[in-house]
């Protein structure tokens, strides 16, 4: 259970990764941010130095995505994208597997790819998205093998592009899998409080979502 906003507020990836967000739409997400105290924000890599203009010294991380939304580029490409993000000022990487050679079962490639990331970015938190929708529940516990394998900081359930979000029953089988030794981070269809809660309740100690505001108000207003 949650206790306080300052609680809530460190949870949540501040987000806004539509094709179609503007500088401006960035500013305004920043500025949201900065005034909740949320953990991070979650942008596209074009807006990463934006984002840490904005929010030098405010104590809010910048989180950008690698291989979005498919994880089908190639690991050069992601290792290339994931460097010039941490160039440009990102704390956070969220990285999409390549879902295609997990379901080939070409396990090692899925785990080098991840291994290389992780090292090119020099101890900056990689998450890695494993797309739980698109993943039979043996794929899933496999991806969260090969995250934690590789040094991933957290697992991810979701793009929030696919055909489907994160669920409590995913969650709970990501933290099953991966015990304590990394963050499992939700995301994707999470809107309102009762949503978030049952995340965390499951285990998640990292929401993703557009929603941060409306769920902020919610918790508040319960509070009064």
């Amino acid at each position: 259970m949650i206790r306080s906003a300052a609680e809530l507020a460190a949870l949540i990836d501040h987000t806004l990764l539509k094709p179609e967000a503007t500088p401006e739409q960035i500013k305004a997400l920043c500025r949201e941010a900065v005034a909740h105290s949320f953990k991070a924000v979650c942008i596209n890599p074009c807006y990463v130095r934006l984002a840490a203009a904005e929010l030098d010294r405010t104590g809010v991380l910048v989180a950008t995505v690698v291989g979005f939304p498919l994880g089908a580029t190639t690991p050069e490409v992601k290792v290339a994208e994931a460097v010039e993000a941490v160039s440009g000022g990102a704390d956070e990487l969220d990285l999409v597997l390549n879902l295609g050679r997990l379901k080939a079962s070409d396990h090692e490639y899925v785990r080098a790819e991840i291994a290389q990331v992780v090292k090119a970015v020099e101890g900056r938190p990689v998450k890695v998205i494993i797309e739980t929708a698109l993943l039979t529940e043996e794929e899933k516990v496999i991806a969260c093998r090969l995250a934690v394998a590789a040094g991933a900081a957290f697992v991810k359930t979701s793009t929030g592009f696919a055909k489907g979000g994160a669920t409590p029953e995913d969650v709970r089988l990501m933290r099953q899998t991966v015990g304590d030794q990394v963050g499992v981070k939700a995301s994707g269809g999470i809107r309102d409080l009762a949503t978030l809660q049952a995340m965390v309740a499951a285990g998640a100690t990292r929401i993703g979502t557009s929603a941060g505001l409306q769920i902020m108000n919610e918790f508040v207003s319960l509070e009064r």
